[in-house]
């Protein structure tokens, strides 16, 4: 396995890593901004203001999107796994 490869399977694993997180992280950064508005228009301040939403837009984005991002996953690892004894001549 030469260097080129440790590079490639490397960005791949990122790339992979970037989409499959994306919808989960802009959920709940859309829910996070949605709460501290809310907080400070109404002035409360309570921690699990903004801890139960976020859980719940999380818990919701996985329900939604987690076969995509289980097929998603399972389709990367089938690609390296595969392009291991290529790359072990």
């Amino acid at each position: 396995m030469d260097a080129a490869q440790v590079f490639s399977i490397g960005q791949q694993a990122l790339y992979t890593l970037l989409t499959v997180a994306a919808p989960v992280l802009l959920a709940v950064l859309v829910v996070g901004i949605l709460v501290s508005i809310f907080q400070a228009a109404t002035q409360i301040n309570e921690a699990t203001l903004t801890f139960v939403p976020k859980l719940l837009a999380a818990v919701a984005v996985m329900g939604i999107a987690g076969p995509w991002m289980l097929t998603s996953l399972v389709e990367y690892l089938r690609s390296v796994l595969l392009s291991l004894p290529s790359a072990a001549s």
